[in-house]
């Protein structure tokens, strides 16, 4: 479940391996670039953290943050 704080949406997903994890960073990659909206994340062997939040309104949660958060679940369910 995303959860809002500090003005970013945040999100940890888990895999069985590194692979899987880099796998899933480059299909988020192909979304962020369809979505014009890029995230801040990490990757720590089989962890990948995301936090989304919108720039150009000066660094608060929209409507662009949500919807890409909403495609990136559709990729891992």
């Amino acid at each position: 479940m995303w959860q809002e704080r500090d003005n970013k949406l945040c999100k940890s997903f888990d895999f069985e391996s590194f692979t899987q994890a880099f796998a899933f960073m480059t299909q988020v990659a192909f979304l962020a670039e369809a979505h014009n909206h890029h995230p801040n994340w990490s990757n720590v062997y089989n962890k990948v953290h995301i936090q989304l939040t919108t720039h150009d309104r000066g660094n608060v949660v929209t409507q662009k943050d949500w919807d890409l958060a909403e495609a990136i679940d559709r990729l891992k369910s």
